[in-house]
């Protein structure tokens, strides 16, 4: 039986992923890696299945224990973990000396034409340790809605970003999480591979702005500023400062890049659609809408 080990387990990527793994039944045992068990058991109340281990990625003493008799290891970064060698360099290793082989990592699209990232870096580095690798690069989550830039949307309906024009393309998490559990269960035809996992809308946020408006039927705006405010205004909202610089780089540097490629990997690698952002604002619209929702 195959074990396979989920970081960012509680998280929302890591959610959908344990969903569907459990769905696919392909006889493997799933393990959560978490911080607080007992926490995470009332996250997953129907999923009597899976199994749970200590792990915090700033805790190195629960590596080792963490990934005892692990054979597939989904690895993501924490939004506000950007120091590599701090961070990712002891946990790599000791994965590659507790026996695990293959990694499956959450990277981002476009990671290895960009070494300003931490991406880039993970990824350097899960290649030089000699790990068996999958690297899914998805595209922009339509979840950042729902999430980082949702406090603002709800308070004055309004986006403010460094990103000008520069087009997005956009994928919900729902379907990051069924197209990483399908390269997990196939990882032998998949290894040493990367699939970049888009939607099929490349879009500004101005354009997105007049799809919430359209779909919720009020007005949204967007506000593009240059990204030395947008960093010191993440700072003042409270955001740490590693990951004030990395939403700063990826809603910036976009400006001067072409547009996103759109993939059709996602129908390829599950056989269906990708949701659309009109069909993923309709589904969260009160959580968009519903101050009490926020999360």
């Amino acid at each position: 039986m195959k074990r396979i080990l989920i970081t960012g387990a509680t998280g929302n990527i890591g959610t959908e992923l344990v969903h569907y793994l459990c769905e696919l039944d392909n006889g493997s045992e799933i393990i959560v890696a978490v911080r607080n068990v007992e926490r995470a058991k009332e996250k997953f109340p129907n999923l009597s299945g899976l199994s749970f281990r200590l792990f915090d990625f700033e805790e190195q003493n629960s590596f080792d224990t963490a990934f005892k008799d692990i054979d597939i290891l989904f690895l993501l970064r924490p939004p506000h973990i950007s120091e590599v060698d701090k961070y990712f360099q002891p946990l790599l290793k000791s994965a590659k000396n507790n026996g695990i082989e293959k990694v499956v990592f959450l990277s981002v699209q476009g990671a290895e034409k960009s070494k300003v990232i931490p991406h880039n870096r993970i990824e350097r580095l899960i290649k030089s340790i000699g790990f068996k690798y999958i690297f899914v690069r998805p595209s922009y989550f339509m979840q950042n809605l729902t999430t980082t830039l949702l406090p603002e949307l709800q308070k004055n309906q309004t986006i403010t970003l460094p990103s000008g024009q520069a087009k997005f393309n956009w994928i919900d998490l729902k379907n990051i999480g069924e197209v990483s559990a399908v390269l997990i269960k196939s990882f032998e035809k998949h290894k040493n591979k990367a699939y970049e996992i888009t939607g099929t809308e490349n879009k500004n946020f101005q354009e997105v702005s007049e799809i919430l408006s359209e779909t919720i039927g009020s007005k949204f705006n967007f506000k593009s500023i240059n990204p030395i405010s947008f960093y010191f205004k993440k700072r003042k909202d409270g955001i740490e400062n590693g990951f004030a610089i990395v939403m700063t780089i990826l809603h910036f540097l976009p400006r001067f890049q072409k547009e996103p490629e759109i993939s059709d990997n996602f129908n390829k690698l599950t056989g269906k659609k990708p949701t659309t952002l009109k069909e993923f604002i309709n589904r969260e619209k009160d959580r968009i809408t519903t101050p009490q929702a926020v999360y």
